[in-house]
C-alpha cells in the first residue's frame, strides 16, 4: 500500500490530531518500568492519574536482585549491580519519569514506585 502526501489531497499539513489512549500510556509505562526494575513487563502494574494537568504514575512490581549466595560470597556485588532496594527504586523512579515523558510527549510530574517483591537473578557459570 502506498502513502499519499496530505498536500496532494488538498489537506493542509498539520491539520488533524493524534490521540494517545490511556491504555497505550499504561503499556508504555509498564514496559519502561519493567526495564528500569530489571523484571518482565507482565509483573508490573501501572495506575495513571491526572495531576493538575500532568501525568502521575503509580508503578508496582518486583525488583531484580543478585542471589543471596552471590552477595555472601562477594558483598561488593550489591553496589556493582545497582545498590540497595531503596537505591534501585529511587533510580527507577527517575528513569520512569524521564523515559515516559520523552516517549509519550506527556509531562510526567509524579512517579511512585512500590516494590512488591524481589526477583532473584540466578547466576550461570561461564564455561
Amino acid at each position: 500500500m502506498s502513502s499519499v502526501s496530505p498536500a496532494l489531497l488538498g489537506v493542509p499539513a498539520g491539520l488533524g490530531r493524534t490521540r494517545v489512549t490511556s491504555r497505550a500510556l499504561n503499556s508504555l509505562a509498564g514496559a519502561v518500568a519493567a526495564d528500569a526494575l530489571g523484571v518482565p513487563a507482565n509483573t508490573i502494574r501501572v495506575e495513571l492519574s491526572d495531576d493538575s494537568g500532568t501525568l502521575a504514575l503509580v508503578v508496582a512490581g518486583p525488583v531484580r536482585l543478585p542471589s543471596l549466595e552471590r552477595v555472601a560470597a562477594d558483598p561488593g556485588v550489591v553496589a556493582r549491580t545497582g545498590g540497595s532496594i531503596l537505591k534501585r527504586g529511587e533510580r527507577a523512579q527517575e528513569e520512569i519519569r524521564r523515559r515516559v515523558s520523552d516517549l509519550s510527549g506527556s509531562a510526567v510530574t509524579r512517579v511512585v514506585v512500590r516494590i512488591t517483591g524481589t526477583e532473584i537473578r540466578q547466576e550461570s557459570r561461564v564455561r
